[in-house]
Order: structure tokens, then sequence, then C-alpha cells
């Protein structure tokens, strides 16, 4: 499948990936997750997608059994080690979308009906972390009428979070975060919108977020997990604490509370095509007003800036590359 890229997030840890400093590439490759296409040309075999169509490189390509990559990006799935069949397949496609032009597999390609007459194709690259944030939301059943939260909320995967759980009618969304310019402005999103500047103190902020439904997890890499588990200290007996995010920490949990709160604790990574369309139908009907999304564009011509730029963004701004 041959794709015109038409704009692609930049993540704000970019800067990372290129140092090396978040897990091994089959370099020399052309990076870039995913991306708002155009396709160009398709193949004999393709039929869910046709030239002219406008879609979303998903990046994530499942071989099934727990095989999966990120095609050019680092991150696998399953155990996250990896397997011979995942090497093949990082052999075979390495290639990401920062580029004008891009070859993609046919299964990371979703369609979006009605995306030609969308007035900001740009803005659509923040879908992916929207859909990501979506699908551990998703992970915890419902949300309509719940309590949530959303721990690391001042980040870009965060800020998406509390727009996908207000657009499918949260009661509450808790957010929570430590940069309070950040936490101020998503207060200004919906009355709904409660936050918590985290104290580093488990109990008192356990205390603070609570009591809650659901608790989603979308904090990097931190040098503790008391933040984690203070989310899990606010459920509500039944509640539900899902992972997504970068947390390096192994999380101690007591088993007889967990069995007596009848808890739910699970993971959740990426997200799939059922989703994708889930999230474009929200966005597509106003339900999810990506105009609270503050857009930054570079362009191809200077790496270095970009990256910088990225770096520099988080919460509810984002850099997109518009080649």
């Amino acid at each position: 499948m041959l794709v015109e890229v038409l704009a692609a997030h930049l993540p704000a840890y970019t800067k990372m990936v290129v140092t090396g400093n978040r897990g091994g590439l089959p370099v020399p490759l052309t990076l870039g997750p995913s991306c708002i296409a155009r396709v160009t040309d398709v193949a004999p075999d393709v039929f869910h997608v046709a030239s002219g169509d406008i879609v979303l490189d998903t990046a994530l390509l499942d071989a099934g059994g727990g095989d999966e990559i990120l095609v050019g990006w680092v991150g696998l799935g399953g155990s996250g080690a990896g397997s011979d069949r995942t090497d093949r397949m990082r052999a075979v496609w390495h290639d990401g979308v920062f580029a004008e032009r891009a070859l993609c597999a046919k299964e990371t390609l979703v369609k979006l009906p009605g995306a030609e007459n969308y007035p900001d194709p740009a803005r659509l690259s923040f879908l992916p972390w929207l859909c990501i944030a979506a699908a551990g939301l998703h992970a915890a059943g419902p949300l309509a009428g719940r309590d949530i939260a959303v721990i690391g909320a001042t980040g870009q995967l965060g800020g998406a979070a509390v727009l996908v759980a207000l657009a499918e009618g949260a009661a509450t969304v808790t957010a929570v975060g430590r940069n309070p310019k950040a936490l101020a402005r998503l207060a200004e999103l919906d009355p709904r919108v409660r936050t918590h500047q985290l104290t580093g103190d488990r109990t008192t902020d356990a205390a603070a977020i609570g009591p809650l439904d659901v608790a989603l997890d979308t904090l990097g890499a931190t040098p503790t997990a008391d933040a984690t588990l203070a989310a899990y200290d606010s459920l509500r007996t039944r509640g539900t604490l899902v992972l997504i995010g970068g947390v390096r920490q192994d999380l101690t949990i007591p088993y007889g509370d967990l069995m007596h709160r009848r808890l739910t604790v699970r993971g959740s990574w990426m997200s799939d095509d059922e989703t994708v369309t889930t999230v474009w139908n929200l966005v597509r009907s106003g339900q999810l007003d990506l105009s609270a999304v503050e857009l930054l564009t570079v362009g191809l011509d200077d790496p270095a800036a970009a990256l910088d730029l990225a770096e520099r963004t988080t919460g509810l701004g984002f850099v997109a590359l518009v080649p």
C-alpha cells in the first residue's frame, strides 16, 4: 500500500528514540509510528481501502500468537522481548512514516470515512494517542456515569485520555499530575474535570484522588511506583486499574486487599481497528472536539529543531510533522 503522508504525530520522546534510549531499532530506517494519509496505490489483494481514501496508519503489525511490532518505531507486543518472527517482520517492514510518501502494510491501515471533509487534517494526527488512551479506558468497561482518574494527565497520552473520558460520558474525570499549569488547562475543558497535583505521599494522594471506579495510569518512567499505587488505593470496591504507560517499577499489590475489594488490574497496549473507528466517530460527530488540543506543525527541512520542539511540548499540545 502506497500512501501520501498528510500529517504524522511527533511524540515528545522522539529524541530519546533517536538517541537509543527507548529500545533497539532495525537501523537504518525511516522513523515514524503513525500518520494520517491518503491512499495512492492499492495492491490487488487489498479490499478494505481504495485509492483516494483517508486512512490512519496505526503502525501496529500483528502476526498473531503475541508477535507484534510497531513499524518504524520501538516497542514489541506480547512479552516485549521479541522473537525470531518479530525479527523477520522488522526485516520486511521497518520504514515508518516521517516522509512525504510511505509504503505501509495493509494490516496497519484503517479507513476514516468522511475524513476527506475534515477541515484540519494535521490535527487528526493526534488520533493514535486518543486511540491508545481509549483502548485502555475501554478495558475497564463502559465509561458513562463513572468516576475516572487519569494518572499522568499532564502528559500527551494522559491529556488524550481526559478528552476521551469526557467524550464518552464520564461523571467525573480527575486529572492527576505534577505540572500545575497543565492541570489548570485541563480543568478548563469541562466542569466535570477535577485536578490533583501529586504530592509524592501515597496516602495523601490516594485520599485526594478517590474514590474512583476506574484509574488509568499513563505515567512514563518514574523513580517510584507511588503514584500508580495511590491510584490503586483510591479505587472503590469492584474498581479497575488499567496500565498503559511506561512505569518501570514493580507493583506490590496485597493479595487479600485485591481479593476482598474485588478489584481488577489490567494492562492495555496500543489499540485495535474497532477502537480507531469508535474514536474517529467521536471526533466526526463533534463529541470529541480536537480544537482543545494545541497543534504545532513542523516540516522535514530541520529534523533537529523538530525533535527539540516535540521534546518541549506536552499535555494538550502536540507536534505534527506535515511533509
